[in-house]
């Protein structure tokens, strides 16, 4: 790993301790007070992180000169070798913490994210397990203090579902939900399969981050907008009226179909914010693209056609194929237990992403 240089890491805490200055000389318009209020809560971890470093180096100095210091006794050498050894032991350690902390962030981790859960190859089974995702997700997300809000959902003739679209709001759901993009497997005994023998189905999950009008220029002019009347399974919650909403963005060709509500306005709000939300995600992806050279992360790369997890009924294991971690704990992964592989996820992301600034050195 590169090691930080002392300017560097000056220059982190003098911002710290200048933005602290600034925000408790008191009399700050509004807007400024705002300002400095946030980069503060970015800068002083930064900045912490980078002082624990200086101390330990200059801890490390100390010992070093008691070392290379003729006068100094047995007895005092045997005790600055011990703490010297301990630094060297400790450094690594802080450098790597500091350099995480250093990595460009992603823009839209703090964002709220839309969820796309949709059956694969598998038929009835593939539906069932759709639904069994879903509520792994619906589980984690209450677990983390999330709200999840249903915007679509088709059922398949036996439960689960053939494809649902739920939005996830609150703190950092982007950034832990965002691996979990990619075909995931499942292996069991369907509940649909008299003989007993074990079957392999797939459903697709899709993370998106959730767009704000701002960030999605739409006009007007370039949307094509149906309206016609709902259509329900089995005759039941059919609407009477002409509710259903389907919105087409005429320059990238995309369709979003909206029928869940019984309101034509309702229905249109929550088809524009999914539409806002894919045509976000088509900008972030170029601009992704162009800066990376197309280069593909190992976690999470988004790419929908990779195997990215199997969930094994018979052996109760959950295997993620890209860091090839495997828990026997799924039955409790299922009920939203989800941290423990999530964090694997994220620690995988930021070693990638470490040693990928080492190889541009």
């Amino acid at each position: 790993m590169t090691t930080i240089s002392p300017e560097r890491i000056a220059a982190l805490i003098a911002r710290r301790d200048e933005v602290q200055a600034k925000l408790a000389s008191g009399d700050l318009p509004t807007d400024l007070f705002i300002a400095l209020s946030k980069e503060y809560a970015e800068v002083a971890p930064v900045a912490d992180a980078a002082a624990a470093i200086a101390r330990l180096r200059a801890n490390l100095a100390d010992a070093e000169t008691l070392l290379t210091d003729p006068a100094t006794d047995a007895d005092m050498r045997a005790l600055a070798n011990e703490e010297a050894q301990d630094i060297r032991d400790q450094l690594p350690q802080a450098e790597r913490a500091l350099a995480i902390r250093l990595l460009p962030k992603d823009a839209a981790d703090e964002r709220s994210a839309m969820l796309e859960v949709r059956a694969g190859t598998g038929g009835d089974e593939a539906a069932l397990f759709a639904g069994d995702l879903f509520r792994m997700y619906q589980r984690y997300a209450e677990l983390q203090g999330w709200k999840v809000e249903l915007i679509s959902a088709t059922l398949s003739d036996i439960g689960g579902y053939k494809e649902v679209v739920a939005s996830v709001s609150g703190s950092g759901v982007f950034a832990k939900l965002k691996f979990e993009s990619g075909v995931h497997r499942v292996q069991r005994v369907p509940a649909t399969e008299a003989g007993g023998r074990i079957h392999t189905s797939a459903a697709t999950v899709a993370v998106l981050p959730e767009a704000e009008e701002v960030d999605v220029q739409i006009e007007e002019k370039d949307l094509r907008i149906d309206i016609y009347r709902s259509s329900g399974p089995g005759g039941q919650g059919v609407n009477t009226t002409d509710s259903a909403v389907r919105i087409t963005h005429i320059p990238t060709g995309t369709v979003v179909i909206q029928q869940d509500e019984r309101s034509q306005i309702k229905n249109r709000n929550k088809a524009m914010k999914v539409l806002r939300t894919r045509l976000y995600e088509v900008e972030r992806e170029r601009l992704a693209s162009e800066r990376s050279g197309a280069r593909k992360s190992m976690v999470g790369s988004g790419d929908r056609s990779e195997r990215i997890r199997t969930y094994n009924f018979p052996q109760g294991r959950v295997t993620d194929h890209r860091i090839n971690l495997t828990l026997h704990r799924l039955p409790e992964i299922l009920m939203g237990q989800m941290e423990e592989l999530v964090n694997a996820l994220m620690t995988a992301n930021e070693a990638e992403r470490l040693a990928g600034m080492d190889g541009a050195d």
